[in-house]
């Protein structure tokens, strides 16, 4: 069944019904499984006319890591050379949008214990999490769980819960955080602001800037991190973790664990990379991953972004591909993109369809 059929209710089926009653469980995709769910049910199927059947992926991560390096980027924060690491991170971003960090500074203990922590919270018992349940924007509590936040916008729901917790400019007090990662996430979100600061200097310097010039446009004000938990699917070939998209922020950190199911395909200086998360028919082990967007502050900033000046010729060969919009705007638009129109969401800010290219 389609979802434009579905969500007609034809045959019965009322979509919108089902959505609500699957939100006011509050207990997430986690409570199906927990209920015993032997079928994925219909708000979560991806329509046979989807586009996310023909995702051309650059490539799925290993469990083990051992083809990763193949093709996408490694970048070695350790490297003593100053240029050549900017023309390793240029080359990743203008190509890639994506890569892969290591000798970054973080802990690898502090790494795990967060991945931990999460998955913590969300196996522990519905009636432990459900005070924490909320849909009604990341920026009106700063901690929140909810399965698919774009639940009524989708066409079709993800195989995801979400922890999502917003850490700066304002970190929360820590007894606004559940007990099961009170003890890990601002530290986390500490040390990963830090090595994101660290990746816009060298995003910055790739594009011919100052070193400190994305900084100082606010891409690191404010700091969200999500906390992603995608519980074992009876039926993933009908579903999946999360549908392809872009993320809506300067700059985003991902942690994952050791569960292959991510994948990537590349899209104006620097891609945006498009991904995706396949549902998994383990068992036993859900999959769970934490990403840090690094963004402006999005509760207070005025702001208006556009194309960096220095990087455009209104009058030559290189004008400006985008207008001018506050980080509102964009947030504004970015849950209704959720695969409905099959476009990304900065092209709905488009002033004019970039030149092709030829090789």
């Amino acid at each position: 069944m389609s979802a434009t059929r579905a969500a007609a209710g034809v045959g019965g089926y009322d979509r919108q019904r089902e959505l609500q009653a699957f939100d006011d469980t509050k207990a997430g995709v986690k409570g199906l499984v927990d209920a015993g769910v032997t079928a994925v049910p219909a708000i979560f199927h991806i329509a046979p006319e989807s586009p996310e059947y023909s995702f051309p992926v650059l490539q799925q991560a290993a469990a083990d890591g051992s083809n990763v390096a193949a093709t996408i980027p490694m970048i070695d924060l350790s490297c003593a050379r100053r240029d050549e690491l900017v023309r390793g991170v240029k080359a990743a971003a203008e190509t890639v949008g994506f890569f892969q960090v290591v000798n970054h500074g973080v802990a690898g203990g502090l790494l795990a214990e967060t991945l931990a922590a999460v998955r913590r919270f969300n196996e522990a018992p519905a009636e432990a999490k459900r005070p924490y349940y909320f849909r009604g924007g990341r920026d009106a509590r700063k901690v929140s769980f909810n399965s698919n936040f774009n639940l009524f916008q989708a066409p079709a729901a993800n195989w995801r819960d979400e922890l999502f917790c917003e850490l700066a400019p304002e970190p929360p007090r820590p007894e606004e955080l559940p007990e099961p990662v009170r003890h890990v996430m601002l530290e986390f979100g500490d040390a990963v602001h830090k090595l994101a600061e660290r990746l816009l200097e060298l995003l910055s310097e790739a594009l011919g800037l100052a070193r400190d010039h994305l900084r100082e446009m606010g891409c690191a004000e404010g700091l969200g991190v999500a906390g992603n938990y995608y519980p074992p699917c009876p039926e993933p070939h009908l579903t999946l973790g999360s549908t392809k998209h872009t993320d809506a922020s300067f700059l985003t950190v991902l942690v994952q664990d050791g569960m292959e199911g991510l994948q990537l395909v590349s899209n104006g200086k620097f891609k945006s990379v498009e991904h995706r998360v396949l549902a998994t028919k383990s068992r036993d082990t859900a999959r769970v991953s934490v990403a840090a967007f690094l963004n402006a502050d999005v509760i207070r900033s005025t702001r208006v972004y556009g194309p960096i000046g220095a990087l455009t010729s209104p009058d030559g060969g290189d004008p400006p591909l985008y207008r001018s919009i506050t980080i509102h705007e964009y947030l504004a638009q970015f849950p209704k993109k959720g695969g409905v129109d099959g476009r990304h969401t900065l092209d709905h800010f488009l002033l004019r369809q970039p030149t092709p290219t030829t090789m």
